[in-house]
């Protein structure tokens, strides 16, 4: 039986892991183990922060609907439900951007749902 030589399959396996860290400080971009252990904590966040992300966004939108709703006379509540007993099907996100971009149409929208 042939023999195998190993060297080659550790130093892709570690040049990959360095490449992931490249930009890191000091040991993290350069030791190996250091370097697993950061991509490790790196996924962890990225995993985490891609759900914030949508939660942060909700916020947002919840904030600039509001913020519009009450110079049109609404609380955000009230404008959600306003909303659901017109059976207007705008979400969230289509709502505030009509908000922050187009204020003179949104007025409209609170104009027809106070009538």
């Amino acid at each position: 039986m042939a023999r195998v030589k190993r060297g080659t399959t550790a130093l892709k396996r570690r040049k990959n892991v360095l490449s992931q860290v490249k930009g890191y400080r000091f040991g993290r971009s350069k030791k190996e183990r250091m370097a697993k252990e950061a991509i490790f904590h790196a996924g962890a966040s990225a995993f985490r922060d891609r759900k914030r992300k949508k939660r942060l966004a909700r916020q947002l939108f919840t904030i600039r609907i509001n913020a519009a709703g009450r110079e049109n006379g609404f609380s955000y509540s009230k404008l959600i439900g306003a909303l659901k007993k017109k059976n207007v099907g705008l979400d969230r996100k289509s709502l505030a951007t009509l908000a922050k971009e187009h204020p003179a149409a949104f007025a409209r929208l609170t104009e027809q749902l106070r009538g």
